[in-house]
């Protein structure tokens, strides 16, 4: 996903995990700088534009190798923030921020690798576009209403923000395999016995869909949207 969308998941997370233990705009400012860590990986040149491609959302996207460093960073969050700051829940609340990460990134066509170094295989369920406003405007509004209300007001607005964002995340994946059984009729129909079938959305929404077909030979590509009778 776009790093807004990831600096708004991790700051959103943060404040829901703080709650009323530090300001919110201290659990959202780190929270969010490490949701948009991960991606710092893409400033780093790996020789030519394809490696640098596969290579991106690699180890920096581990979700062991991230598991790892949250003790490290959480210590020292919670060292600049003075005798308030509480070492677990700083822990808990930067270690989430680094882990939905990848795991949103998952969500996306073009592969992660989640579990390295035990493999390289980029994993990927291509149910949600990498821009998404319908994803994002929920975490954005619940996280720009819990810095400007009241402590309790604003935390409940934030935890409504992540609640919209993931039932539309959810609603991605029941809206793909729906278009999977459609498109599955539609090649049967046409008699093509398709090795492969990539469903995926097309740019900002999860209403009109890309479909790509692979039989042994050449390839089909189709287009469905769900307002389609």
């Amino acid at each position: 996903m776009d790093s807004v969308t990831q600096f708004a998941l991790g700051a959103a997370v943060g404040v829901a995990v703080m709650g009323r233990r530090t300001a919110p705009w201290k659990a959202a400012l780190w929270g969010g700088a490490c949701g948009t860590l991960p991606d710092l990986d893409m400033f780093v040149d790996h020789g030519d534009p394809s490696s640098n491609v596969t290579l991106h959302r690699s180890d920096s996207h581990s979700l062991l190798w991230l598991t790892l460093a949250s003790p490290a960073i959480a210590w020292a969050v919670s060292s600049l923030n003075g005798p308030s700051g509480s070492f677990r829940r700083w822990w808990l609340a930067l270690w989430l921020a680094l882990f939905t990460h990848p795991l949103l990134d998952l969500m996306t066509v073009y592969g992660t690798q989640l579990l390295r170094p035990l493999t390289d295989h980029p994993y990927a369920v291509g149910s949600i576009f990498i821009i998404d406003p319908l994803y994002t405007l929920p975490l954005l509004g619940g996280l720009v209403l819990a810095l400007v209300l009241s402590e309790s007001r604003g935390l409940r607005w934030n935890h409504a923000g992540l609640a919209l964002s993931s039932v539309y995340l959810a609603w991605s994946v029941a809206a793909q395999q729906y278009v999977e059984s459609v498109a599955g009729a539609s090649l049967a129909r046409q008699g093509i016995d398709a090795d492969r079938v990539l469903v995926a959305p097309t740019p900002f929404n999860t209403v009109l869909w890309r479909v790509v077909a692979k039989p042994p030979t050449g390839y089909h590509e189709g287009i469905y949207t769900l307002l389609d009778a």
